[in-house]
């Protein structure tokens, strides 16, 4: 992938997703969910109404449906339930123009983590549901699995820490995707040490 020159940082497009079935969300918050929904992910409706929506970002009919549901109860932390959900880009770059666009909106991760087999910055929608929006890290599913059944992944299931804006910063000035992929090594790390709820 060759980065485009002259990048502004300013004025980044919106970068859509390559893949999901779907989400299904109910919320009491319904225009701000929606609307996180298309900033966020360059979606838009393919049915809208005051009390449902059908959002896509490619030639599904819909991959997120969003409920108005009043009344509601805020999410309370430590809870069982969905964890997060997952939206993977094609490319580096499109992950961290989507953080760089985002950040100028006022919306910053709560956790930036290279897994090994994805490099991800996790979010809150206005809900507190938590979405991972993730770049494979490898070319090829088995390439994965062997990092997966590698000494060094069984030793940090968890991951490395990063700063999408330094890692950027390093893509846009010539280094490559595979190099910044890369997961550096850290030892070992335990999956209570993330602060996702």
């Amino acid at each position: 992938m060759t980065v485009p020159e002259n990048v502004d940082l300013a004025h980044l497009p919106i970068v859509s997703p390559k893949m999901l079935a779907h989400i299904v969300l109910r919320t009491s918050r319904f225009d701000e969910v929606v609307q996180w929904y298309k900033n966020t992910l360059g979606a838009h409706a393919s049915f809208e109404n005051d009390s449902l929506a059908f959002l896509t970002y490619d030639s599904e009919h819909h991959r997120i449906a969003v409920l108005s549901v009043p009344g509601l109860s805020p999410q309370p932390d430590g809870t069982a339930g969905v964890h997060h959900v997952a939206f993977t880009y094609a490319t580096l770059y499109d992950l961290l123009s989507t953080f760089t666009r985002l950040k100028s909106g006022g919306d910053v991760p709560i956790l930036s983590i290279n897994h090994g087999p994805t490099t991800s910055l996790y979010y809150s929608d206005p809900d507190g549901n938590q979405v991972e929006l993730q770049v494979d890290n490898f070319d090829t599913e088995e390439d994965a699995k062997t990092f997966f059944a590698s000494g060094e992944f069984a030793t940090n299931p968890v991951g490395v820490d990063f700063d999408p804006e330094e890692l950027f910063k390093r893509l846009l000035a010539g280094e490559t995707e595979a190099k910044l992929k890369a997961r550096p090594v850290i030892g070992a790390r335990h999956p209570s040490s993330v602060p996702l709820r």
